[in-house]
């Protein structure tokens, strides 16, 4: 951006006086453009100019006059994320990615991986449009955030409120550590797992991860937790202000005796629990699952015509491997 003084205006073009880089001119479509700028414009006035091209074929520098705002709104913006200020937005828009909302008359993007957990679309199946109607409850809500990311070459200004909680969380979780068994209430249930809200800190809300919650697999964690449960949670890490926890931790870890349940080459009963491509899962017990592989029957499609989900069968155990908490097992023939 450059300041020049106006000299003045012709029907094609506005002649600025750059001093040592020589006269600029404003034609063509940035003329029009630049109507409302020159309207009132007198000799000796000066004007701000991007510079479009430092020299053209006539020797002048070309200016466009109406980058000038929206160049400076991108410069106050930078200098806003470099000196990590907290701004004020008015949520205008959502889709299933994230909120939008305009800082400085520029376009704004707040992703939802960025939103504060009281905030966040806790939607049991990931489903997009349970998550965008979420989302959209937000729309004409004011809230804090952090500028992360700048770049106008992509017009790319994306936003952050989970920054914020996570400087104020950051000093909280300082009294904690690795290992604590903690009491808290589950906040909410989504696919990936439940958020776990501390009853000492309300402030703090943990992820317990799906694989977290339990020694067998599961499918959804409300067939281990509910919203609103009081449970205690093991710390298994804290880390730029978010801490991770573990229910599993605290229980007895059924696969520690499986051995002595369980042996190569004996038979046992069990039930078919859900198919996935490399075979089925199969329930021994409440706790310890098997796994047939698809490669038993030669195809996915074989596989479904042999067995069904809910029905029992025998099966042989091939193998029992605690370690990788992992029971191979084969279909006995009749």
């Amino acid at each position: 951006l450059v300041d020049g003084k106006f000299i003045k205006k012709t029907p094609k073009a506005a002649y600025l006086d750059m001093g040592a880089f020589g006269t600029g001119i404003v034609y063509g479509i940035e003329l029009m453009n630049a109507q409302e700028v020159l309207k009132e414009a007198k000799p000796g006035d000066v004007i701000t100019g991007k510079i479009i091209d430092i020299e053209n074929e006539d020797g002048y520098v070309e200016l466009s006059l109406r980058e000038v705002g929206k160049q400076r709104s991108w410069q106050e913006v930078k200098e806003l994320k470099e000196k990590g200020d907290v701004i004020d937005i008015k949520i205008t828009g959502a889709n299933s990615g994230g909120l939008m909302t305009e800082l400085n008359s520029l376009k704004a993007f707040l992703p939802v991986s960025q939103l504060a957990s009281s905030h966040f679309p806790k939607v049991d199946d990931g489903d997009k449009a349970k998550i965008l109607e979420e989302l959209k409850k937000l729309v004409g809500m004011e809230m804090k955030a952090k500028i992360i990311d700048v770049n106008p070459r992509n017009n790319k200004l994306i936003l952050s409120e989970r920054e914020i909680v996570n400087e104020n969380v950051k000093e909280l979780l300082n009294k904690y550590k690795v290992g604590d068994i903690v009491d808290g209430v589950i906040g909410g249930v989504a696919d990936f797992g439940a958020f776990f809200q501390f009853t000492d800190n309300p402030s703090i809300e943990g992820l317990i991860h799906i694989s977290e919650l339990d020694h067998r697999l599961i499918e959804n964690p409300k067939e281990v937790v509910k919203v609103g449960e009081s449970v205690k949670a093991k710390i298994v890490e804290i880390k730029d202000g978010r801490v991770s926890l573990s229910l599993k931790a605290l229980k007895p870890n059924p696969w520690d005796k499986v051995e002595e349940k369980y042996k190569a080459g004996e038979e046992y009963s069990g039930t078919i629990l859900r198919f996935n491509p490399f075979g089925a899962f199969v329930g021994l017990d409440s706790d310890i699952q098997g796994l047939i592989h698809v490669s038993e029957f030669g195809s996915i499609d074989e596989m479904k015509k042999q067995i069904e989900v809910g029905k029992s069968y025998t099966f042989k155990i091939d193998s029992v491997k605690p370690a990788e908490k992992r029971i191979i097992l084969k279909l006995k023939k009749n």
